[in-house]
């Protein structure tokens, strides 16, 4: 009985020691700011600033955002390293210009294009997947949305923070949009979050450790945590090198050119769908490589399967780094694709599930990914396949820990 109680005091005291108070104070013109929210990004740690604008934070050893907001103010984003942290922070916010708030707030109207705009947004920021149908925006009218047509972009402003209840993961989020955009089918949104707990008796605890564990098997952070650790394929995981090259099956963009203008020559009718294996003439050879204009512009070539770790990640000033010398195929084989994501491009048909495949797509040459095994600049790059399906629906705190 002695040696567990020993050993119960020793647990105790080393989960104090390893637990480090950030503290501060909030400031505007006139002096200390009351209310204002004090948060890690991405996580469920956070509080509100005292009467006297101070703040005390405990948190664990790693490099975190710290997230200072208020309403009306400009909100301070403050990169923090607890390990070397000394000094109380002393953080003073200045006063927003509500003169786009006022444009916006104008120009909102919200009819059938509005509705319209607002499913697409829930449908690439939220996501499709089976947790992400119970995953809902309770305020959407913060939101204002503006169509480029011409350039086919769609944006989002989001006046206020974004108030989301995931009801299939146990979380509520406040979500600061910063930025989203829909540019050519590619999605980019950029944020801030701050998760808290649903409260739910035992049975609904169940099932939300067990949907946050699906959640986190297989996902991005979930592969980029078995980098650091180096365990990667013990954790089920493949990765494929491979370079997406031009098709050469593909006419160029000149041949295309030179074709489109022969047939503008024409003063005849052009039959588009006949097939010419064997051009015999001018005209036969427009055909020809306007029929090959839906190829892909690119195709990808597999450098290397099962790649080790050492190929594609290098570690610099106690950083490890992904290296894009070519890109990465993720396959995660102890878990099968949803439903929704085979049926997304498909109309009435089917097929079976696949182990989840995802590419990695570098903007960059390089990008670190920090001590909590996450992107220190996630958008150096997008995702393709698995990934791009899992999306806000999904997501879970930085300060998640998987059953083990």
């Amino acid at each position: 009985m002695k040696k567990l109680l020993l050993i119960w005091v020793l647990f105790v005291h080393c989960n104090l020691c390893a637990q480090i108070i950030i503290s501060g104070t909030v400031y505007e013109k006139s002096g200390p700011l009351e209310g204002a929210a004090v948060y890690f990004n991405n996580t469920k740690i956070g509080t509100t600033t005292t009467n006297d604008g101070s703040f005390k934070i405990p948190t664990k050893k790693g490099n975190f955002e710290l997230i200072v907001s208020f309403l009306g103010y400009k909100k301070v984003v403050y990169p923090i390293n607890t390990e070397t942290y000394k000094e109380p922070l002393v953080i003073v916010l200045e006063e927003t210009q509500n003169t786009l708030d006022e444009i916006i707030i104008k120009k909102t109207i919200y009819d059938d294009a509005w509705k319209y705009n607002l499913a697409t947004f829930k449908r690439e920021f939220i996501g499709a997947t089976e947790f992400a149908k119970d995953c809902h925006i309770l305020n959407p009218k913060v939101l204002h949305f503006n169509y480029d047509a011409k350039n086919n972009i769609l944006t989002a402003i989001a006046r206020k923070p974004l108030k989301i209840k995931n009801k299939s993961l146990g979380y509520e989020v406040i979500f600061e949009l910063e930025e989203f955009t829909i540019h050519n089918n590619r999605v980019t949104y950029l944020g801030y979050s701050r998760y808290k707990n649903l409260k739910g008796g035992k049975r609904k605890q169940r099932k939300w450790k067990k949907n946050r564990q699906n959640a986190y098997n297989g996902s991005y952070n979930h592969f980029y945590q078995t980098l650091l650790r180096k365990n990667t394929y013990e954790e089920g995981f493949l990765v494929h090198l491979f370079k997406r090259v031009p098709n050469p099956e593909r006419p160029s963009e000149q041949e295309i050119k030179r074709a489109r203008e022969l047939i503008k020559l024409q003063n005849k009718r052009i039959l588009f769908s006949s097939k010419i294996e064997n051009p015999k003439t001018a005209l036969d050879s427009a055909l020809y490589i306007l029929n090959k204009v839906q190829f892909p512009k690119f195709v990808d070539k597999i450098h290397k399967t099962k790649a080790p770790i050492t190929d594609f990640t290098f570690i610099k000033n106690g950083l490890t780094y992904i290296n894009f010398d070519y890109y990465l195929m993720v396959i995660y084989t102890k878990e099968l694709e949803e439903k929704g994501y085979i049926l997304r491009n498909m109309f009435g048909k089917t097929r079976a599930a696949y182990p989840q495949s995802s590419n990695l797509i570098p903007m960059k040459k390089a990008t670190p990914i920090d001590k909590n095994g996450e992107l220190m600049y996630p958008l150096d790059v997008f995702y393709e396949g698995y990934w791009s399906f899992e999306k806000f629906g999904n997501s879970l705190p930085l300060d998640y820990e998987p059953n083990q």
